[in-house]
């Protein structure tokens, strides 16, 4: 079974188009969270998973929208979920209120969640060998982190924990836009990373009012 996993879109609709169009053919499609935030269509990226009937789950600027606090982010950030709450209709909100912290797929095998499996808001780096570990694995044969925009794939014996990094807003030094397949049946992760037209994007930015940074940024992908 090929399982297509995406995660930190952050309402970059023009880097999800990109992502989707050079996805390989899998058989499920899923999603760590954070559709929404920073960039200019929240909606879009909502309804394309909607449509698609994407399992997905709850990340913490998709949750700073439902919950409407967006005073746990810096400016930039904020400015990205009060964009959303002008932008989402009701049922596009209820959709994202609807969403779990975490969820099992493909009978079992994959388990989803945002940022640390005890805490959606902790950031799991790889960098931190006690946080990106075998002690996340549970029952699942796969766990799939977001959160960090960080590309990185770990095996623990027969297990996998990956992130497959971020849709549309990089930070590890590569501004394309990332995202992965796994073979639960080989147990193989292929990771990739897609060009998109950042420069469309920043445009879009500057016309929605939104901080210039959320555009510049993804130039340098940091």
């Amino acid at each position: 079974m090929q399982v297509g996993l995406i995660s930190d879109i952050h309402g970059n609709r023009i880097a999800l188009e990109a992502v989707l169009a050079d996805m390989p053919a899998v058989d499920e499609l899923l999603c760590a969270g954070d559709v929404v935030g920073y960039n200019p269509w929240p909606g879009a990226c909502v309804d394309e998973l909607r449509e698609r009937a994407v399992p997905t789950v709850m990340g913490n600027h998709d949750a700073a929208v439902v919950e409407e606090t967006p005073f746990r982010f810096n400016s930039m950030a904020k400015a990205g979920v009060e964009h959303a709450l002008e932008q989402l209709s009701t049922e596009q909100l209820e959709w994202l209120a609807d969403l779990p912290e975490e969820r099992l797929a493909c009978d079992g095998q994959v388990k989803l969640v945002h940022g640390h499996p005890d805490d959606p808001d902790r950031y799991t780096r790889y960098t931190r060998p006690a946080e990106f570990s075998a002690r996340l694995l549970d029952d699942e044969d796969v766990l799939v982190l977001g959160h960090t925009h960080i590309q990185h794939v770990e095996r623990y014996g027969e297990g996998i924990v990956l992130n497959p990094g971020s849709v549309g807003q990089p930070r590890d030094g590569d501004p394309r836009a990332a995202y992965a397949v796994v073979d639960l049946e080989a147990m193989t992760v292929e990771t990739y990373r897609v060009e998109y037209d950042i420069g469309a994007v920043r445009d879009a930015v500057a016309a929605a009012g939104l901080p210039e940074m959320v555009g510049s940024r993804l130039e340098r992908g940091k």
